[in-house]
């Protein structure tokens, strides 16, 4: 086993709420000077009543970083036209000096959400998949044609195109054997969340057979886990603190996450990781539920000390 790449969550501003933008982009810095490897930002319109634009977030985090790789865990893309979306990805690519890696998802736990934007949320996963071709088109061909049925593009030409000339690595997240299709077809790598390492297992056996159909090689696909926990020093708070932020999100019970959702000790969360690293998982988005932006940060450095103890690193 090799120690994974660990990311943490950027934060969104909120200056009504009493998170000013200062504040996030001082927590990316010292992030980057604490040696985390990645931020990577959440994205919803209106989920429950709460957004945070992934690529708004994460060109202001661009702007004031240097090195650390910055990841949309996951944008809703479907949400909006790819066209913008690909421009909007190539500059922020272009300001982070190929930083940047675009994760895209298709989550629907707000159906609101999706009808607020005009989207019917059962036509989420086709308009994913025509989008995920545009993208690619627009950031590496002269020009784009794309005749789909939710999207029509004729003769489109973009510039700028993104910091690298093949583009952005698209990572995709999800559950389901739909999203293991769309990262065999058109990911650099799969990110699960709230899956078991018997999953990951699966999942690298499933896009192993899926992505030769495809004309890809599979051994570029990587595997990576988003994982929602807590750290404490085992005094039984974490779970507490874990529990009502994840209730107070999803709006769904704490005990249905639970099993996926650790809390504990450093030592007890690379204990509950191990699983998933001998499965082959290469990259862990490690979203702490802690007291302040400080305390993330030395979460995951707890975690990632744990960890290479784990794997002899």
């Amino acid at each position: 086993m090799n120690l994974p790449a660990i990311f943490v969550p950027t934060g969104a501003w909120n200056m009504r709420a009493g998170i000013s933008p200062q504040q996030v982009l001082e927590a990316a810095r010292q992030a980057e000077a604490a040696g985390i490897d990645g931020l990577f930002a959440g994205d919803h319109v209106t989920f429950y009543g709460f957004g945070n634009d992934g690529l708004i977030n994460l060109a202001a985090v661009a702007a004031v970083t240097e090195r650390i790789q910055l990841f949309t865990s996951v944008y809703l893309l479907a949400l909006r036209h790819p066209t913008p979306v690909a421009l909007q990805c190539a500059m922020v690519d272009q300001l982070s000096l190929g930083r940047l890696i675009f994760g895209v998802g298709i989550g629907g736990e707000d159906a609101n959400e999706w009808w607020a934007c005009g989207i019917d949320p059962k036509t989420r996963a086709r308009r994913t998949d025509e989008s995920l071709q545009i993208l690619r088109s627009l950031w590496t061909q002269d020009e784009t044609t794309f005749e789909g049925k939710y999207f029509q593009l004729n003769k489109v030409r973009m510039q700028p195109k993104p910091f690298r000339d093949e583009g952005v690595p698209i990572y995709i997240g999800g559950r389901s054997d739909a999203a293991l299709r769309r990262a065999a077809r058109f990911g650099d790598a799969w990110v699960g969340i709230w899956v078991s390492a018997r999953r990951m297992r699966e999942a690298r056996e499933k896009i192993d057979q899926w992505a030769p159909r495809q004309g890809r090689d599979p051994a570029r696909i990587g595997l990576g886990l988003q994982l929602w926990h807590a750290v404490d020093d085992g005094s039984g708070q974490a779970r507490d603190r874990l529990a009502r932020r994840m209730e107070g999100f999803y709006q769904i019970p704490y005990e249905r996450f639970e099993r996926y959702s650790p809390a504990g000790t450093p030592e007890q969360i690379a204990e509950f990781l191990a699983p998933y690293l001998e499965a082959g998982c290469t990259h862990l988005n490690l979203l702490a539920v802690q007291g302040s932006p400080e305390e993330t940060v030395q979460a995951a450095l707890a975690v990632r000390e744990a960890l290479a103890k784990v794997v002899g690193a």
